[in-house]
């Protein structure tokens, strides 16, 4: 593995908080490679469609917020699971994000999404 400045799992904390603060070019332009691909079924699978709808959720989403409750990198992969909420009075989202590196630029990207209930049975919560 090639040694980089950044260590993948501190690039993929730093993508996504700068993507939940509005950042997203910023964030695309520092950690995004060349050939970028996503996984996310409701955006078209290239880089830019994905950045445009990131930018739209922001500028509808003015107050969003990422709390990183645990990150794991091994080799070339990272997975983040994240509390996002789109405003402070929502439950909001339990989220993964599994990042794949080439050097030190994100080249793929899976999430998976879960809703975070307003009440559950399971005290021992999401997060």
């Amino acid at each position: 593995m090639a040694t980089t400045a950044t260590s993948h799992k501190t690039a993929a904390e730093t993508f996504l908080t700068l993507v939940s603060s509005g950042e997203v070019r910023r964030a695309y332009d520092t950690y995004v490679g060349k050939g970028f691909r996503h996984h996310n079924a409701h955006f078209a699978a290239d880089a830019e469609s994905l950045m445009k709808a990131m930018e739209e959720n922001a500028r509808q989403n003015l107050q969003k917020k990422i709390e990183i409750k645990q990150t794991v990198e091994e080799g070339d992969r990272v997975a983040v699971f994240s509390h996002v909420r789109h405003n402070p009075t929502e439950p909001g989202y339990a989220l993964v994000h599994i990042f794949r590196f080439a050097g030190d630029r994100i080249v793929e990207m899976w999430d998976v999404a879960q809703e975070v209930p307003a009440s559950s049975p399971n005290t021992n919560g999401m997060f």
